[in-house]
This record gives C-alpha cells, structure tokens and sequence, in this order.
C-alpha cells in the first residue's frame, strides 16, 4: 500500500528553492496543476523583454525550454523539450507532460536565453487502482489582494505533507480598488484601479496575484486542482449576467466572460476541456475521486419565493448534473469528494435576528427581511440539490463530502433535504473560510471571536439542526486528511490577515467515518 502523506514529506528538504526569488524572465513564479498518474500540467509565465509587461500586447515571440526531474539538482532529467508563446497568450506557458510515472515526485523548472525560472516541485497522481492508505490537501477559498496579505498560503506551503492543494474559487477578486477592504482598510492597492471588465483588466489583476511570494511558494510547492467561483468574472454571476454587471455602462455580458476565462485560461495552471469547460474529475487509486464543479457557467439567474423549487431552474445545468450523478454512483473509490464552490448544506435565516442578517445578506444574499433562502447558494436551487440528494440515496451511495468555499467562514454540515431529515443525511460538508475575504465581525466591526460572533454561531446551530459547527469570523484555510477509514477536515485560522508574517493556530477538527454521513469533533491532530 502506498502512503502518499510520507511521499510528500520525503521532500521537505528541497523547500526553499520553492521560495526563490523570481528572476527578471521568471517574475510570476511556476505552478503545476491537474495531476493525473502518467502527467502532469506545468505553468509559468516569462518576461522577456521591459515593454513584455503583463496585458501590454507587446514584446516578441520568444521559445522557452522546460525539464522535469527526479531529483531537484536536475542531474536526472526524465522530460524536457520547448514551447513558444507571445503577447497573444500574455506570454503565458503551459506545458501538459506525459509518459510520466504515477505518484512519483517530479522537480521542473522553464528556462528562457540561458535563465531558468525558480524550481517548482510537483508529484503525479498514483494508477486508478493503486492501493492508497492516506493523502492530505489543503482546502482554500476567497483571496482578496486588498484584504490583506496570503499568509495562509506561506503556512500551506511550509507544511512539506501535502499531496496537492484544492482551490475552490475567487482566486482573484473584479473590484476596484476600494471597492471590498478589509473591514473598511485597503491593505494592499489592487491593480488596475478601475474594476476588472476587459481583457487587459483580467490579465492586470491575474499577473499581480502572481506577483505574491506566498503564493508562488504555494504553487511551486504542490500541484493545485482549482475551480472558479463568481468573482473571478463578476459579484453573483449566472449564465446570462452577475449582480455587479450592467451592460448600459460596462457592455456585452459574454465579451466580459469571453475576457475573464481567456485570461483564467492563460494565467492558471488548470486543464480545460476543448469547449471550455471546467468541471472534471480525477482519481487518487482506490482512495478518493475529486469531482470538481462550475457553478457559476451554467446556472439560472438568482431566484426569491417559490421560484427555487423551479424543476426548470439550474445551478448545475442538466449535462454537468448528469455527469456528477453518474460519476457519485458508479465510482469505485472509497470516498467521493466533491469540490463545490458555493454551500450545498441548507440555511433557514427565517429566526435570525436583523443584526445577523444584515452581514449575512453581505455574504450571501440572504434578504434582511427574513425569507428561508440563500438565493445564491444551493438553496436557491432546490430541485437540483433534491435531485442530487435523492440520486445518491436511490443507489445507497455512501461516503460523499462536499468541500465547499465561497460563504467567508467555517462549518461543518450534514447534508439533509426534507426527504432524509437529520436522522439520515445524504453526504457531509465541510466549509472553508476565506483567506482575506471580509466576514460576519468584520461587517459588523467588532472584534474576532466577541460576544456577538458566539450568539451568531449559537443562533445558526439553533435554527439548522444540521450544522455542527460554525465560526463566523476566522480567515484561513482547510487541510483534508482521507484515509481509507475516515474523512476529516481540520481548520486554521490566521491571528491577523493585514499581516505578512501573520501566525496560524489550529481552530477546529470534524470527520465522517466510511459508511457514514455523520459528522464528529475531534482533537488536534497530533501528526
């Protein structure tokens, strides 16, 4: 059996040529992306020349060499060749390996006029069928630049036992500057000033997030799986417009789209499909199979009332919901773990008080007025999700977990409908908070963890039985343990957002056990 924590710790040792300083051709670091057993996906970007800056449309067509490795001095290359690219690809490069050895350790590295980029080190993924005891993944979700610094990434990548990261959407964030702060304070200025709209906008603000250390140490220390969410088009987009869009003053909806995914194409080390499309899955042997969904390219416009039990309305759209049912039901691994951009779990808000509604209203969409509906969740899609919830129980399919982003805080849920009741949940879900993203105490301007975050916490649990746990204020990220026995998902939370050098203490840890959909506290880990 294979033990792919330990293959991830082995190379902890190589760690700092991860955080290497970007070289004037290298500026926006390497990233991997997309593991598959025999390959991987490879990304860089190159600045060849001053006038070659990102969104310029200048700069010369110029050839760039790639190796990968055993072994990080690059003494024994197993693949290398060249690949061009130019201002009509932003000089972006991506490089889809093959012939490589399942879960295997690979170091890469671009090359450009006798330069190499800073070394990267990824690791494929085992054989369909390989016998897998365990694996680790960070879970993260929501980084917004001008909500402060990406700590949370730098104690991702310092951690050395992780087999790849999961990124649930709002890598980047549209808004101009000013426009979402942290608490009210620019941290950090976003670049371009102005809201993110065309083409050379997507590409501005693509390349400045690329310009993070903590973020390229992260990238070049693990392979991602990512999917995008609403911002990085615009604020509650849907398949014919977003709440934030409006075509009088910003034009055409789909030349917006069009911009956003040709630069998220371009920028991001993620393996799309000839048509575009993003939703996929891939496979870790018999331990788990990642479905990663879009939920944003494909669903109807947000909903109040008696709209969201629609059977005509889509968050899914019925050739992705097809693809997600099938793949759930027939798998043979033992866990199916869906990467879900937006909560599936529901939120009955209708007790709540008007305080807490107001900044949950900010976070998702929740009316102040009191209605049972988070419009822009799965809530307000409710005939996909019975859909979804009765398909697994038709086929006694068992130990699915929803990892989710989106909603800026913490939760650990059992996934109910009116069908199952809480006696009987369908799938657990564990829900990751934002990185930088404003949440509850910072809309309500009150301090992390104060009185009025407890009552919030104790008033959701109270009203959503299936709820677990919540925590209302943290920002930071998820680390998803899988063994063959349980699924487990531990948080941490940063002591200070607006801080480089922020500290991260271990918050909360829930699992769900084989053959259950109940979810239960544990302790810190102790390895």
């Amino acid at each position: 059996m294979l033990l792919l924590a330990g293959v991830a710790a082995a190379a902890t040792a190589a760690r700092p040529a991860f955080a290497a300083a970007a070289t004037s051709a290298f500026q926006h670091g390497v990233a991997s992306g997309d593991p598959l057993p025999g390959g991987i996906l490879l990304w860089t970007r190159v600045t060849p020349t001053p006038e070659s800056a990102p969104a310029s449309g200048a700069g010369p067509v110029v050839t760039v060499d790639w190796q990968i490795a055993a072994d990080a001095s690059f003494a024994t290359i197993v693949r290398s060749g060249v690949v061009a690219t130019g201002p009509d690809r932003d000089h972006t490069v991506k490089v889809d390996v093959t012939g490589l050895t399942p879960a295997t350790t690979y170091w890469y590295r671009f090359g450009l006029a006798g330069a190499w980029s800073p070394t990267g080190r990824t690791m494929t993924a085992p054989a369909a069928d390989a016998a897998i005891t365990r694996l680790r993944a960070g879970v993260v979700s929501c980084a917004n630049w001008e909500g402060g610094y990406f700590a949370a990434y730098r104690h991702l990548a310092e951690r050395g036992d992780l087999n790849l990261v999961v990124h649930l959407g709002d890598y980047v964030y549209e808004y101009a500057s000013g426009e979402f702060t942290a608490g009210g304070t620019v941290v950090r200025k976003a670049q371009p000033a102005n809201e993110t709209i065309a083409l050379a906008d997507y590409r501005t603000r693509h390349a400045q997030y690329k310009t993070d250390p903590d973020l390229q140490a992260l990238h070049a220390s693990v392979p991602w799986v990512i999917t995008w969410d609403d911002h990085e088009i615009a604020n509650d987009a849907w398949s014919g417009g977003a709440e934030n869009h409006d075509p009088a003053t910003e034009g055409s909806y789909a030349a917006r789209v069009a911009a956003s995914r040709q630069a998220y194409a371009e920028w991001m080390p993620v393996r799309l499909a000839e048509d575009g499309h993003i939703y996929r899955r891939l496979r870790y042997g018999n331990l788990f199979e990642l479905s990663m969904l879009d939920l944003r390219t494909y669903r109807s416009e947000q909903a109040s009332g008696a709209e969201v039990d629609d059977p005509d309305r889509t968050i899914t759209g019925a050739a992705q919901m097809s693809w997600l049912m099938d793949g759930l039901t027939n798998s043979t691994a033992t866990w199916k773990i869906v990467g879900n951009p937006v909560m599936i779990s529901r939120l009955d808000v209708g007790a709540l008080p008007a305080w807490l509604l107001g900044p949950l209203g900010k976070l998702i969409g929740v009316p102040e007025n009191g209605l049972v509906l988070n419009g822009d969740q799965w809530d307000g899609y409710n005939a996909d999700r019975e859909k979804l919830v009765d398909t697994l129980r038709a086929h006694a399919t068992k130990d699915v977990v929803f990892i989710t982003g989106d909603i800026h805080t913490s939760w650990a849920n059992e996934l109910t409908t009116k069908d199952t009741g809480t006696a009987n949940p369908a799938a657990a879900e564990f829900v990751v908070p934002s990185l930088t993203s404003d949440n509850v105490n910072d809309f309500l301007g009150t301090s992390p963890g104060g009185p009025l975050s407890l009552l919030a916490a104790t008033l959701i649990r109270a009203t959503n039985p299936h709820v677990k746990w919540v925590e209302t204020d943290g920002h930071g990220y998820g680390v998803l343990d899988i063994t063959s026995s349980r699924c487990r998902m531990d948080w941490y939370h940063l002591a200070d957002r607006t801080s480089k050098t922020s500290s991260v203490t271990w918050v909360q840890g829930y699992s769900v056990g084989r053959g259950s959909s109940k979810i239960r506290r544990e302790s810190a880990p102790t390895a």
